[in-house]
């Protein structure tokens, strides 16, 4: 599958789970995009591609109050996590992320907003062509921790009643800029 069929397939299957997806020209439209929809303090873990594309910078600029604190002490009042992800799936509009860094976690789990952008380079077609980069993610003798996010948090009770955002953000925007990384091992 060519990668604008991927990136089509993709961008339905996320919407279809509750996600919005919005594609980018930059990460400065991204950080206009985030001033806009944020108001309190988003969490921004210390990456390689965050340091790559000086991403806290770019958020502040465009007005971003990006938290600057212990995460585990950002409580109950982060507005916004935001993170990049390693590849995505195009059959189900899922982001993976490889999250064993606790500041990963935190970010795409505590705040009511997760925005995570996606490289249409690294759009996967499904589970089956993810094998070779999952084996890869879990190389090495420590644990490691993978994310599958696929649209905001949901859970349902024994009555059948949906909820979202009960365990993670209640929204999920996945933003789609060229040019970020085509590296499935990059975060």
């Amino acid at each position: 599958m060519t990668t604008t069929a991927n990136l089509s397939r993709f961008m339905e299957a996320a919407r279809r789970v509750g996600a919005e997806v919005t594609q980018m020209d930059s990460l400065q439209d991204v950080a206009v995009y985030v001033a806009e929809k944020v108001n309190g303090p988003t969490l921004v873990p210390d990456t390689a591609l965050a340091a790559k594309h000086d991403l806290k910078v770019v958020l502040g600029n465009a007005g971003v109050k990006v938290y600057e604190g212990d995460f585990r002490k950002a409580g109950h009042f982060p507005k916004a996590g935001f993170t990049f992800s390693n590849f995505a799936l195009s059959d189900t509009g899922t982001v993976v992320l490889e999250s064993t860094m606790e500041n990963v976690r935190l970010a795409t789990t505590l705040p009511e907003l997760h925005f995570v952008v996606v490289d249409p380079e690294t759009i996967l077609e499904d589970n089956l062509s993810a094998v070779q980069p999952m084996t890869e993610l879990h190389l090495g003798a420590e644990p490691r921790f993978v994310a599958y996010i696929t649209g905001p948090s949901r859970t349902a009770d024994i009555e059948r009643v949906l909820t979202i955002g009960c365990h993670g953000p209640r929204e999920l925007h996945i933003l789609v800029v060229a040019g970020i990384s085509s590296d499935l091992m990059e975060i």
